[in-house]
Order: C-alpha cells, then structure tokens, then sequence
C-alpha cells in the first residue's frame, strides 16, 4: 500500500479541516490519519494510487467554505506504517516556526440561526450557539494549536451530549472548539450598574429588550469587546449617550436586520454583499429620504450611516420590535473597548443603565471592522473583527521575521514572516497610556499564535515622541536591528504592497499629519518611486499651523494662518465675524502669526479642509479624528444631491506645489458673496484633486511612468478619491487603490513592512 505525507498550511484550523479530511479520506477508501501540528496540519494517507489521487484533488477543490489553503506539500513516507482505519489524532504542538493562520471570528451561520429559533431543538434561544462553520475564534484563542484547551472555551466543560456532537467526525460540531448548549456553556446575565445580578439566562435577555424599548441605555458584551446600546429614535437618550460617553457629534453606528435595511438606507449588490458575509462589518451607507422617519437626528449629523447587521447568537435575540439599535464600541474616546465584567461593571457605570453580559473570557478584544465602496470597491476605514489575524500575502521575498510598529493614531501593528502580513486588530490612538499597553498585548499575542520564535528587524516611524518608536528602540537596545520609515512612504508603500505593484509609480499621499523628512509636518504629497528610490517631486504649500497641535483642535486657526499669509491683519477681522475667539486670544495670536512663534510649518490637506470646513461654519473644533473635513465632505455630497452639476476649476500650480493660499482666499470671496456653501465646499473639494492629479500626470509623463496611485487618510473622501482616479484614467494612467489594507494609518504598519523589504532588497 502507498502512503504519503500531507503538510497544509494556511486556514485549516477551528474551519472544519480535519473533519472534512476524515469524510473525503473514508469517501476514498483510504487509512492513515490528519493531525493538528499547532501553524499546519499533517495528513497520511495511504491506499490505491488512484484513490490517492482522487484524494489530493477532492482536497484542493472541496475544501470547507473558511478554510484557505496557502501552501500544500506532498511527498513519500518512507517510514513502514500501518493503519487499519482513518482516523483524527489528537493536535501535537511542535517546537518548528511554521505559517499557520488563526481564523478570524465568523458570524452566526444559517444553521445555527434555525436552531437557535427551533422551540424543539434543545439550543432554543441559547445565544451561545455556534459550530465548525460559525462563531469565535481569534477573541477566545490564547495559544496556537487551536484546541479548546487553548481558549476560554475550557471554563466549560462539554457535557455528555455535546461531547459526543464533539468527538463525532461526521457531525457539524466534531471539533468546534465553541460548542456548548445551554447545559455545559457559559451563561447570559443582567446586572445593575452595581453588579447585581437581576435575570439570568432567557430571562435576561427578554427584559434586556423591555429596557431597551424603555430607553434605557445597555452595555451588552459581544464576542470581542463590549458595545453600548440604545434606540435609535429617541432624542433624549442618544443625546444622553452622548454626554456619557464624551462623543458630542462623531456618528454613532447602527444595528439592524436585513428586512429593514430599506427603510432607512441606500446600497448596492457590493455593500449587501459585504454586510451579509460571515465576516459582517460595519458597512457605511447613504441614508435614503425616509432616513429621519425612523431614526434621531442625533445618530448621525453626516449623509451617512454605519451598519452593521447581528453577528452573534445574542444579536438576534435582542431584536423584538426595533429596527434598529444604536451600537457603538463601549470606550471612552482614545481608550480601548472595555471587556472584562469587573472592567466593564467599573469604566461604565454612570453611562450604562443597566449591563448585559455573559461569563465567558474574551482573550483578544477586537472592534468591529468598518468598510465603505469607494472607487468602485470595498475599503476599509478599519480593519478588525472578522478579518483579523487572517494574513495578507505580498508577492515579495523576504526571509526575516519583520515587527512594524505603526504610527500613533488608528494604529495597528504587522508582523511579516516571509511574504505574509499578519496585522493586528485596530488598536486605536496609541498615545494613550492604556491603548498603548493593548499594543503590546497585540503584538505579544500575534507572535505567540503564529508561533515566532525570534523577531528580526522592528520597524517604526521617524516620529522621534511615539509610544512606538519609543517601543521600538527599547525592542532594538535588546539587539534587535531597528529601521525607520517616514510616515509618508509607508502610506506608499503600503499601496504598493496592497496591489502588489512594484513597478515604477508616482503616489499621492494625503493625511493630517506625518513627520517630515525636513522636520516639518508633511500631510499633502506626491512622490515617485522609480528604479528603487523615493523622491518627494510635489505638495501642497507650506502653510503655519497656528498654535501647533491646537490648529488641528480648533480649525479656525488654520483659516486664519493661511488667510494672513494672504492679506495680513485683515484675516483677524475676519475671524473676529466668527465670534469664536476672544479679543484677547485673536491679539495674541496676531504675534504669533507676525514673528512665527508656534506656528509650525505644513503642506497638510487634512488641515486645508479643516480650514475650509471652519470658513463655511461647518466645524470649529474637531471632536473626534477627522471631523472637520468629514463634515465638510457631507455638506459637498448634499450640493451633488441637490445641484448634480460638475464645476471645471483652474487649481495655481508653480514648481509642482498646488497653492491652497488663493483655494482659501476664494473661498472666502464666493462665501462673501453669497454663493451656496455647498457649491463652495464641492469647489474645494475639486480643485485639490485636480490640482493633486494634474501635478501627478504631468511628472508621470516627464518621468515615463504609467501608474499613478492614492492613499492615506485623505483618500477615504469619495469625492476627492474619485475625482483623482477619473482625471488619472481618462489620461490613460493606471490608478492604484486600497483593497486589502485600510488607506489610513491603520495600514501604515503593514507599508513599514513592505517598506523595509524593498529598501533593502539587492
């Protein structure tokens, strides 16, 4: 009899692998076993030449729907072996650094969702309910293989039923690490904010929803992370969340069903799709005509909303009569999201009425992933659950083990080995003591599960006052070979990578914020990539930034630093109108602007919307990341709504730098002279994509270069991004997008990543 020896490696664990190995084995008549080997698993098969071949083929096309597989090798066993049956053996840990991949958390399937509705099934409206195709994973996994000893899973015992659903091979649960019923698995409970506890089980979960109906607010933990919950037309509750919670205006995110989803929002095959998916991230919608009827004008002060539908068995449980449920991340702004009881019962109460929460451990937090169509794809503004750890591959050779650390904001971290990219689940605003820490957490835990035994090159931003630089030089004074990429070229890098483009490429980078090569605040980029170098070849004008950090608070600021620039005392009246500023403050601020002190230098485009949005009395102080130009983007997409017209602008552009001084100061003009806000906010919008587009083709063309691409935090703007890629086009340019990696900097510790590897490529 022949054997042979299998070594899979990719998603093959908690997918229903081995079990599916087991059925097509005994379908063709072979003996051996499938193991468990911790980052792969290893199949002997043995019998007729054949059925062996029939094996390999049933193997690589019948897989299970969540498994991917990433590299499969086959050779002879020499060793003498013999097998009366197939069989699964128990998963070996081994001591070798091999990829494996930790699935990401997957949302409730069908069948557990008619099971869990089924008075006669005995998982009724056990909200815990989950399979080999469903449930979590990442959140409950503490070391790899993933077993159940291996996650929390092992605080419950299975009882004798669902042991024998467990040990079955041909059963929907045999090895579904999360299984349980409401006889063995953990249990929902409602406390008050003093933790007493007030229903159990069923019970909880029916005057949960009478709580809810009554307006009272929820802190209700998921699977990765705890959300806060409340209706969503009720002014004076989500007005109350709101003060709780220190979040004036950023958008709230929303669940419903799918059957509701019509009645308030707009979408597409490509959003449904991705709404449905097993994965199920927030995905940001137009709100449709009827949006008000139903919802607070307090949910949402954009064109848009964030929906998410039920991912867990918990979810559709709290749907009774409600459309629709507020449901947002339960952290105060900057801090991770609470998820242990004593942790939630403690940072909640005085915003959370009443906490509905379960005993089970979450072992890695992980917020829910957010994904919006722009360019005619899905991107992701975060991503996280339902994604993460899942590797991305890059058509690269590297043969170390890469940390890249990230930034400071909307951080994530990677770790590359070989040509994967591990990324860590969004982590958040790492300037914060305890979001820094979470970091850590992050990055220790992704070693451990993808068994690292060594970190080679640790990669960060050139930032000298990041918590992760400065994490990466403590990692580097242990012998650990440190490099630095400028922020700018990692966002480049990163779109590279994400489109595996290596060729020759001119990028547009646009952000906020990103510490320069010239030690000024970079934000407004065009650079080219060509025979293995970057050169910065265009910007925006350099603009002072008054008051430094506080610009970035306060937009009027901006406006009044770039309206000096222009027409000197003057832009003080002006800002005067605005009745923002003290007298005292604005003579101040006069100084400043006069003799340069604290007003740092930045070709930021972040700051030149922000600027504009405080001009049109949009925003005149941020709230939360972004604010400013998200809002003044909402006010340019009502004026398209309304107007559907295009606007043809003629963008000053000298030496390859696109002037924003005059964009302002025109502004202002049209403003002064009753033109629609909306028209003005479109106008900007146009003219810094046309600007950036045409300084981009022209140095394409000068330089022989055919691909022009776009990324940073700036390109989540629709109109901006959208403009750019048809200017780009239609002059026959290929255009490169985001698909895989956030454009922001959530994505910038994968390009560090990428980065290092060109850069040190021969």
């Amino acid at each position: 009899m022949d054997f042979i020896k299998i070594h899979v490696k990719g998603i093959v664990q908690g997918v229903g692998f081995r079990p599916f190995v087991y059925r097509i084995a005994k379908e063709n008549n072979l003996k051996g076993y499938v193991k468990n080997m911790g980052n792969y698993v290893e199949i002997v098969v043995g019998g007729k030449k054949e059925d062996i071949e029939k094996f390999i083929d049933d193997l690589k096309s019948k897989k299970p729907p969540l498994s991917k597989i990433d590299d499969l090798k086959i050779k002879l066993n020499e060793l003498k072996l013999h097998f009366d049956d197939f069989v699964i053996l128990n998963s070996e840990e081994t001591d070798r650094e091999e990829e494996g991949t930790i699935p990401a958390d997957v949302a409730i399937c069908e069948e557990c969702l008619k099971e869990m509705v089924d008075k006669n099934d005995r998982r009724y409206r056990y909200p815990f309910i989950a399979c080999t195709n469903c449930g979590p994973r990442f959140t409950v996994i503490e070391k790899v293989p993933y077993d159940r000893e291996n996650t929390s899973m092992r605080d419950f015992p299975l009882c004798e039923v669902c042991l024998e659903e467990y040990k079955n091979p041909l059963d929907r649960r045999f090895h579904a690490q999360a299984t349980c019923c409401p006889k063995c698995g953990p249990k929902v409970f409602l406390t008050d904010e003093n933790g007493e506890v007030l229903y159990e089980k069923d019970e909880a979960i029916n005057e949960a929803i009478k709580l809810l109906e009554g307006g009272k607010i929820l802190a209700v933990k998921g699977i990765g992370g705890t959300h806060l919950v409340c209706k969503v037309n009720d002014d004076e509750v989500v007005l109350t969340l709101r003060k709780m919670l220190g979040r004036p205006s950023q958008p709230f995110a929303v669940m419903s069903k799918l059957e509701y989803l019509s009645l308030f929002a707009e979408y597409g095959d490509e959003e449904l799709e991705t709404l449905i998916s097993p994965r199920r991230p927030i995905v940001v919608l137009k709100k449709n005509d009827d949006y008000n009827k139903y919802f607070s004008k307090y949910v949402s002060n954009l064109d848009t909303i964030g929906v998410m539908l039920p991912y867990s068995g918990l979810h559709y449980l709290l749907f009774d009569k409600e459309i629709a449920y507020i449901m947002t991340s339960a952290n105060l702004p900057g801090l991770p999201m609470v998820k242990d009881n004593d942790e939630i019962l403690k940072k909640l109460k005085g915003i959370a009425d009443y906490f509905l929460l379960h005993n089970r451990r979450i072992i890695n937090r992980c917020d829910d992933s957010v994904m919006k169509k722009i360019n005619n794809r899905m991107i992701f503004l975060r991503r996280s659950r339902g994604f993460a750890p899942e590797p991305i591959e890059v058509k690269i050779n590297n043969s170390k083990n890469i940390l890249c650390v990230g930034g400071e904001l909307n951080s994530t971290a990677c770790l590359v080995k070989k040509n994967k990219f591990y990324l860590t689940q969004y982590i958040g605003n790492t300037s914060k003591y305890e979001t820094f820490c979470y970091l850590k957490d992050a990055i220790n835990n992704l070693i451990k599960i993808t068994n690292t035994n060594k970190i080679d090159v640790v990669v960060c931003d050139m930032h000298p006052l990041f918590n992760s630089t400065k994490f990466a030089e403590e990692l580097a004074s242990k012998g650990i070979e440190l490099f630095r990429i400028q922020h700018h070229h990692a966002h480049v890098f990163s779109l590279m990578g994400d489109n595996n483009y290596f060729d020759d490429c001119i990028i547009i980078a646009l952000d906020g914020v990103g510490y320069g090569l010239d030690g000024n605040i970079w934000g407004g980029e065009i650079f080219a990539w060509k025979n293995n170098e970057m050169k910065r070849i265009g910007h925006l004008e350099e603009q002072y930034q008054l008051g430094g950090d506080l610009a970035t608070k306060y937009p009027l600021r901006m406006l009044l630093g770039i309206l000096y620039k222009k027409i000197g005392e003057e832009a003080i009246d002006i800002i005067k109108e605005y009745k923002f500023f003290s007298d005292k403050e604005l003579k101040i601020f006069s100084l400043q602007l006069e003799k340069k002190i604290n007003c740092p230098i930045t070709t930021s485009c972040g700051r030149v919307l922000d600027a504009i949005s405080s001009l049109l009395s949009v925003t005149f102080e941020k709230t939360y990341d972004g604010e400013p130009a998200i809002r003044l983007e909402a006010l340019a997409s009502e004026f398209i709504k309304r107007k559907r017209i295009d606007i043809e602008v003629n963008p000053k552009i000298k030496n390859d730098i696109l002037n924003t001084t005059d964009l302002i100061y025109n502004c202002h003009e049209m403003l002064k002279n009753g033109v629609d806000r909306g028209y003005i906010a479109y106008y900007a919008h146009i003219y810094i994509a046309d600007g950036l587009s045409k300084t981009a083709i022209k140095n394409a063309e000068k330089l022989g270069i055919d691909c022009i691409g776009l990324s940073g935090g700036v390109s989540y703007n629709k109109i901006i991004s959208e403009r750019i890629r048809e200017n780009v086009e239609n002059h026959g340019f290929k255009f490169l997008y985001h698909k895989n990696v956030s454009n922001g900097d959530g994505g910038l510790s994968f390009g560090q990543g990428v980065g290092y590897i060109l850069m040190n490529s021969q």
